[in-house]
């Protein structure tokens, strides 16, 4: 990532895409390394062969394929505030010690080097915060956290600690990622101007939706899956997976794929902070986040490269092909399109099935060489061996947060209703103060960071 670019620059193009395609109903540093305990040897030096003692929070989604995945170490607790929805994962691991309270398991269960932490989007931060205070190692899903201020706190937390951390976007460890930028720095499509990011998400209720209250079951420890949200009684429309949904726990559909569609573009065009936001939406009701929108950004030239406009669409809603492309190209469900001065580069979710039209630049693109060591195993065992080594995998937070932060500054700018203006260095919307109350959120008493 620190390799100065060789982009190479082209003629301007100006509104580069046609409409053919376009979908109908489309909307107008570490200051120390930690080490765990048990793999110091006797020279002081940490001993990669040995095995890290991992917990995993939040296990009864996603959680428990990363604790699988992270196996080829001592799985030694396992954390939800639901165990009938985790036991599946618990009956896999019948010598772990079993928690409610993640809060509990730090404080008693000393042997602990290594957390996951998979729960809903609103706890995120809490979990990783304590984790990396109490000098565990982390891996938390993405988004990294619920806003933007608690993405720039993790920062801090993780520079203070010297912890390795890492996001669960895997798709970060894979070598499309790479090649992709490979080919943006090799000149491949010429200076790029526009990125277009699109998702079918979401795949749950959003927009009206109907949360009749009931009584929370007794296998759901209700007021732990809360957290620092503001009390409110239990609907099922909440757990297990449809709180993505709503904003005092979710992200939406930012949250859910904007960290892995915005990802390969993001790393490839080495971006920053984005300066200016605006969306477009469905109806946006109380509490949840709408059903499609488009949202677009701005960001700023940077080391002689032209300025960026970026587009995220979702709820089925795409952008157009480019003219080039051959008549019977088509788009994925989810992915990403780059547009440069000489041609366009596309890909699938994850950065998955890269293709450059027109197809003679992307004959041309196999020649690139490949300048970026690629990443030999999975994202969960790429931040074990980071852990063991007193090193940082690719995702670590130091880049995660800054992704999540752009991320989520799309939220902010659907929730605001109008165009923000954005001050990165100070966290702050600029022309509209109202929007600001989106930036932080608020904890319920006795949570924090």
């Amino acid at each position: 990532m620190g390799r100065e670019d060789k982009r190479t620059s082209g003629r301007q193009r100006s509104s580069t895409i046609s409409r053919r395609g376009f979908l109908t109903g489309a909307l107008a540093g570490a200051a120390f390394s930690v080490v765990p305990s048990h793999v110091l040897a006797g020279s002081g030096e940490a001993s990669p062969s040995d095995r890290l003692n991992v917990a995993g929070v939040g296990v009864g989604g996603m959680g428990k394929n990363n604790v699988k995945k992270s196996d080829s170490e001592n799985i030694v607790a396992l954390c939800d505030v639901d165990h009938k929805h985790a036991k599946g994962i618990i009956d896999k691991y019948p010598d772990a010690k079993v928690w409610h309270d993640y809060r509990e398991m730090l404080a008693q269960q000393d042997e602990i080097d290594a957390v996951i932490c998979a729960t809903p989007d609103h706890t995120h931060a809490v979990i990783t915060a304590a984790a990396m205070k109490a000098g565990k190692h982390v891996y938390t899903q993405k988004p990294l956290t619920h806003s933007v201020w608690e993405a720039r706190r993790l920062r801090q937390i993780a520079n203070d600690t010297g912890v390795s951390t890492q996001m669960g976007n895997q798709g970060h460890s894979a070598g499309n990622i790479r090649r992709c930028r490979e080919w943006i720095e090799g000149g491949a499509i010429g200076t790029v101007r526009e990125v277009h990011c699109w998702t079918n998400r979401p795949i749950w209720p959003q927009g009206k939706v109907d949360n009749k209250e009931k009584p929370a079951p007794d296998h759901l420890k209700w007021d732990l899956w809360l957290g620092p949200a503001q009390k409110r009684p239990y609907s099922p429309i909440y757990h297990p997976f449809s709180w993505r949904g709503w904003r005092d726990f979710g992200t939406g559909a930012f949250g859910d794929m904007g960290c892995h569609l915005m990802d390969m573009p993001y790393y490839a065009l080495d971006l920053g902070h984005p300066t200016y936001a605006e969306a477009s939406t469905t109806k946006l009701y109380p509490g949840t986040f709408p059903e499609r929108t488009i949202v677009t950004y701005e960001f700023p030239p940077r080391d002689g490269r032209p300025g960026i406009t970026f587009k995220w669409y979702s709820g089925e809603v795409k952008p157009p092909l480019p003219d080039e492309a051959p008549a019977d190209a088509k788009l994925d469900t989810q992915g990403c399109m780059l547009v440069g001065d000489d041609g366009t580069l596309i890909s699938a979710d994850y950065g998955r099935d890269p293709r450059i039209y027109p197809l003679s630049r992307m004959k041309s693109a196999r020649d690139i060489p490949k300048e970026y060591p690629r990443v030999k195993t999975t994202h969960e065992k790429a931040w074990i061996r980071a852990a063991k080594k007193g090193e940082q995998p690719s995702s670590n937070f130091d880049y995660a947060t800054r992704l999540t932060e752009t991320v989520l500054l799309g939220n902010i700018a659907i929730l605001s209703g109008r165009p923000i203006k954005w001050d990165a260095e100070n966290l702050k919307v600029t022309n509209y103060e109202k929007a600001n109350r989106y930036v932080r959120g608020e904890y319920r008493d006795g949570w924090s960071l």
